[in-house]
């Protein structure tokens, strides 16, 4: 019987965790496999180096906050309204190695420094907003209000985890609950 090979998308996951957990400078290969399991030998079938496995993690995330997203949302169907509905629910609920915040504000600070990655992180923010104005610009007339109304939706899908602040006598889900109400007016 022969060996069982690390799946390839482990490497990637595990890379996205190590990424969330303390930046590009924390995906190692070492560490990695020894969170996996498995020597490190399994890693060079699948890369020729540590680069070519960032830029494998890059292309996942890139991908999976976008395409991945609007495929899932969109096989559904319904109206716009609909499809933000289950926009909102998704992305407040996914947590896996590619959509996690971790993962999303550690692109966003490595893109702070790496102008390769602050391309991509500028292509997939395109791309989010696009479909954003592509679903408001569908019950909402006014190109300043959708404008408004995707930057409100995309700023609480990246600064929610930041903000520490309290609610009042409300809770954060009353809250957003709140905003996504008047968002979807």
């Amino acid at each position: 019987m022969g060996v069982i090979r690390t799946p390839r998308s482990k490497w990637i996951e595990e890379g996205l965790r190590a990424l969330a957990a303390g930046g590009p400078e924390a995906v190692r290969v070492e560490v990695l496999a020894q969170a996996l399991g498995v020597s490190k030998g399994g890693f060079y079938g699948y890369f020729r180096n540590r680069a070519a496995l960032l830029e494998e993690m890059l292309d996942t995330w890139e991908h999976g906050v976008t395409e991945d997203v609007i495929e899932r949302i969109e096989h559904e169907g319904g109206d716009a309204r609909e499809r933000l509905g289950r926009l909102f629910d998704f992305v407040g609920s996914s947590n896996t190695p590619v959509t996690s915040a971790g993962v999303e504000l550690a692109v966003r600070d490595w893109a702070r420094r790496d102008e390769g990655v602050a391309r991509r992180l500028r292509r997939a923010d395109n791309r989010r907003m696009d479909y954003l104005r592509e679903l408001y610009s569908a019950f909402c007339s006014d190109e300043g209000d959708v404008e408004a109304r995707c930057l409100i939706t995309f700023s609480l899908r990246i600064g929610d985890h930041l903000i520490a602040a309290d609610n009042g006598p409300r809770s954060r889900t009353d809250v957003l609950t709140a905003v996504r109400n008047r968002l979807l007016a």
